[in-house]
Parts: C-alpha cells; sequence; structure tokens
C-alpha cells in the first residue's frame, strides 16, 4: 500500500494555475467514494497564485492536506483531470465596445437583442412591482374606511 499526500501530488499537475480546480474535484471525488482519503491537521500553500482586482498584488490560499491511497484507479483518474486541467482554457470575455464591434469580434445584432430583453424584463418587474404595491394601498384604504365607518 502506497500513500501519498494531496499536497505532494499537486506538485505533478501540468498547469499549477489549476490547482484549486484539482483540489475542488479531489473532494469531490473522495465525497463520491472514487477513492478514500483523510485530513490532516497541517495546511498547505496552493501554487495558484490569485490576484486581487484593481491592482497588481497576488495572493496565494492555504487548504487542508489530505493523505490518500495511491491505486490503479486514482492514477487513471489522476491522469483524466490532469489532461482536463491543462487543455481546457477560459473563454475570454470580451468586453462590448465600438472597437470589438466593428472588427467583428462581436455580433451587433445578438447583442441589440439581448439588450432589448433586458430592458424588457426590468420594464416588466417594475410593472409588476408597481401593481402589487398600488394594490396593497387600495386593500389597506378599504380596510381604514370600514374601521371608521362602525
Amino acid at each position: 500500500m502506497s500513500f501519498r499526500k494531496l499536497s505532494d501530488q499537486i506538485q505533478q499537475l501540468n498547469n499549477p494555475q489549476r490547482s484549486d480546480t484539482f483540489v475542488k474535484s479531489f473532494r469531490e471525488a473522495v465525497r463520491t467514494g472514487m477513492f478514500d482519503a483523510i485530513y490532516l491537521p497541517e495546511r498547505f500553500t496552493l501554487p495558484k497564485q490569485f490576484s486581487k482586482r484593481g491592482s497588481e498584488e497576488t495572493y496565494g490560499k492555504e487548504v487542508k492536506d489530505m493523505v490518500f491511497e495511491v491505486t490503479p484507479d486514482f492514477e487513471a483518474w489522476f491522469d483524466n483531470i490532469n489532461n482536463e486541467l491543462s487543455t481546457r482554457q477560459r473563454a475570454k470575455n470580451i468586453k462590448p465596445s465600438l472597437e470589438a464591434i466593428a472588427n467583428g469580434q462581436l455580433d451587433f445584432k445578438t447583442l441589440a437583442e439581448q439588450t432589448r430583453q433586458k430592458m424588457n424584463a426590468s420594464f416588466e418587474k417594475g410593472q409588476n412591482l408597481g401593481n402589487s404595491r398600488a394594490k396593497k394601498t387600495q386593500r389597506g384604504k378599504t380596510r381604514q374606511t370600514a374601521k371608521t365607518a362602525r
């Protein structure tokens, strides 16, 4: 029986910037019973560097370390997850701008339809809110007049 720490296994990842996603997947696999692991009282810092919005600062996160048994099932799972994490790239969101529309990076008609839907949803929400408030005040007035009539 061979045992390994999660902190040692993370060092074998092809893309260390995805170590947080690997830890989530690892814990999910343990939770669902794909393989067994136990928590250790010590913590370790993930190799991923997180950045704060609006600044150039980076920071790391600490997670609880775990020990697990290295089995052929685990090795197959790790190879699969490692390949997924190293190949999958997050699509960058292109911010709507005149240049992006002019270059053809964004479709104007699609964006216009999305804007129209958002505006309609906002308008309908406001109408529903106004109508519900009008019904409440109308009911409240009838109750008060009924009490004063006695």
